[in-house]
């Protein structure tokens, strides 16, 4: 009887020990020109995973050698690859027959390579343009296909830097709303410094667990002290305020930050999301059309689409066609273009939901009124992009009405920057609201850069 607990306690030893004879401790006891050998028949993806292993494997996984040999094959296989500035660079340099290149260096190289191979096809397909709005109608198809995502990075006043990705993101006709949470991870409305605002592009490997490695685009950067004096509170409810930082960016935020949201137009938004220069991401500069025989060249012949959605679906989609604005009604720096004239009625539209802005983050929910997404998509006369706006905004409550026909209570949508201004007007009908008036406004300096007049 006293030798079974002694046999019983040898048992585990044994079983302890054998828990401890892994493969992976195999493996790293093997030669290292064995182990090259092993990893040398494995693909991207499983290179990529091991090099997660620990430190050993880590550099094994990266071996120069190793992803050389990958990164030709693939070449003679992808023969139409296409390249930008960066990858020429990294291909002359290959060229060089250097002796001793640089720590991961044909691993980058091959990652780069993936990462812009076939993107001239699949941008291809944004030359489908949409009649009504002048944009690629495939815009969400594309993004998705490219695999882009986005990023937001947090700085603080201490110089402590958080980088989030989304959680969630909301396709509407003409512009993406994204919205970060970050786990309760946010700073302090007051302690946050800058935003960055990145566009991801991930590469297509079956990778379990881990995040797949991609390339980022700088698209904005935002200066929060910057914005400290302009920013505006256009909405609340019993959780949030939300604040306006600039078009575009709303924070709601109470005692601390419980989203920060992106309203983003769909106006070259797959070009600015995975373009690495942030030089790239201005409109190029254009020749103006000119014409010496129209006494009134760049006033007439525009096309607007105005849309309003609560981040799921739109509540107002409308085209007009062939705004124009008399030279002699030119007033304040701004053209006038009218849309829905608040005289005539069967113009007058109705909204097809409520006015809202819902939000949500992990352990909270909310509803803000009066609050809603407006994308503004306007042309000029030849169907070229002339101002793009993507925004949340506010329904103030007005005190005079505007229109008689109706007996409700009269609000207003005002959208305003440096380029423009956008008046919608509003009149709640019982449970609906009706648009009785729309207005877009331009200013002169872009009417006259555009068009090479001098109104």
């Amino acid at each position: 009887m006293a030798t079974a607990p002694k046999a019983v306690r040898y048992r585990a030893v044994r079983t302890f020990k054998r828990a401890h004879k892994s493969p992976l401790i195999f493996l790293e006891r093997l030669p290292l020109e064995i182990l090259m050998k092993i990893l040398s028949y494995l693909d991207v993806s499983a290179l990529y995973t091991l090099s997660h292993v620990n430190k050993l494997f880590y550099q094994l996984a990266n071996d120069n050698v190793l992803w050389e040999k990958i990164h030709k094959a693939e070449h003679r296989r992808k023969t139409n690859l296409k390249c930008d500035c960066m990858y020429e660079l990294l291909q002359m340099m290959s060229r060089m027959e250097l002796k001793d290149p640089p720590e991961n260096f044909w691993k980058l190289l091959h990652l780069n390579s993936l990462i812009k191979y076939d993107m001239k096809t699949l941008k291809s397909n944004l030359g489908i343009l949409n009649r009504h709005t002048g944009l690629p109608s495939r815009t969400k198809q594309v993004l998705r296909n490219l695999r882009v995502t986005w990023e937001l990075t947090v700085s603080d006043k201490s110089g402590h830097k958080s980088t989030f990705e989304p959680s969630w993101c909301r396709f509407c006709e003409t512009s993406v709303s994204l919205s970060w949470s970050g786990g309760g991870q946010l700073s302090d409305y007051k302690k946050i410094s800058s935003l960055h605002l990145h566009g991801v592009r991930r590469i297509a490997l079956n990778l379990s667990g881990l995040k797949t490695p991609g390339r980022r685009s700088l698209m904005l950067k935002l200066d929060m002290h910057a914005v400290a004096e302009s920013m505006q509170i256009i909405g609340r409810d019993k959780l949030v305020e939300l604040k306006l930082l600039q078009p575009g960016i709303i924070i709601g935020d109470q005692s601390s930050v419980a989203f920060v949201m992106f309203t983003l137009h769909f106006h070259r938004l797959v070009e600015r999301s995975t373009n690495e220069n942030p030089l790239c991401l201005e409109d190029p500069i254009l020749k103006p059309i000119s014409d010496d025989v129209d006494p009134e060249h760049g006033l007439h012949g525009y096309q607007l689409h105005v849309a309003l959605n609560d981040t799921a679906c739109d509540i107002m989609s409308e085209n007009f066609s062939q705004l124009f604005c008399r030279r002699a009604d030119i007033s304040d720096g701004l053209i006038r273009l009218t849309a829905i004239s608040r005289s005539n009625p069967s113009q007058h539209t109705s909204l097809s939901g409520s006015v809202s802005l819902p939000w949500g983050c992990e352990s909270l929910q909310g509803n803000v009124q009066n609050c809603c997404v407006l994308s503004v998509t306007l042309l000029d006369f030849c169907k070229g992009k002339f101002w793009c706006v993507g925004s949340a905004v506010s329904v103030q409550l007005q005190e005079t009405p505007v229109c008689y026909d109706y007996d409700g209570e009269h609000f207003l949508i005002l959208y305003q920057d440096s380029e423009g201004r956008v008046e919608i007007q509003l009149v709640k009908e019982q449970t609906r609201f009706v648009v009785v008036s729309l207005a877009v406004c331009v200013a002169v300096g872009k009417v006259n850069k555009h068009f090479g007049t001098s109104y």
